[in-house]
């Protein structure tokens, strides 16, 4: 079975995490390093994707930096999102000739990881036809946007777990004028670790490697 190493981290800087994951992927291009699943969270940042739309984000750089809110133009899929507290940040760093050269099937095997992780907490989440990400009820829970180089993947996923939701309000979240929830909202209370190592054992089954908890040798 193929190893895949889980290094949680906490709250990172998102300028940070792009390097560490610009390192990560270079490593695992290069067979220095095997799969790795790094899971965080961010301060307040907002994000573009590289198909993304400046009309979809809402505010102004004043109005922004007001409510204490970074912006990064990124080169992951998708369009615009947030990321801030109480959210669950995955950064998978896979090399897809091991597991199945589909993109496809492997942001369809994240959705699943997703749905599965909020089945354990009671959560009745699912897709929507043609639609990326994971929703309960007509309203977006969870975003992914990723990234392939020479079938290695970068980016990820953001799960709302207890993610304060006004902070939406600056944006068209991934393009979609479409409601966003949270666990919380939808009454779970839950730690950001515990829900982690939820989505690490559901990431370990769906895409059959052993999950090896190690410490962050990354400064951050």
């Amino acid at each position: 079975m193929r190893k895949c190493c889980l290094r949680q981290i906490g709250r990172v800087d998102y300028g940070a995490a792009l390097e560490i994951q610009r390192q990560a992927a270079a490593d695992r291009k290069a067979g220095l390093v095997c799969d790795q699943l790094f899971l965080l969270e961010h301060p307040h940042v907002i994000t573009l994707g590289r198909n993304g739309r400046m009309e979809n984000l809402l505010a102004g750089d004043d109005v922004l930096a007001r409510a204490g809110i970074g912006f990064y133009p990124t080169d992951r899929g998708g369009d615009v999102t947030y990321h801030g507290p109480g959210q669950l940040v995955g950064y998978p760093i896979l090399d897809l000739r091991e597991w199945k050269r589909d993109v496809g099937a492997y942001v369809r095997a994240i959705e699943q990881c997703l749905i599965d992780t909020l089945a354990e907490y009671g959560i009745a989440a699912g897709r929507i036809e043609k639609l990326t990400g994971v929703w309960v009820d007509g309203r977006k829970i969870a975003a992914i946007g990723v990234h392939l180089s020479r079938w290695v993947t970068s980016h990820g996923f953001a799960l709302n777990v207890s993610t304060d939701l006004s902070y939406f309000q600056y944006i068209v979240p991934c393009g979609l004028t479409r409601p966003v929830t949270s666990m919380a909202e939808l009454g779970v209370r839950a730690r950001l670790q515990e829900v982690g190592e939820s989505f690490a054992r559901q990431f370990g089954r769906i895409f059959d490697c052993e999950m090896e908890n190690v410490e962050s040798e990354i400064s951050v």
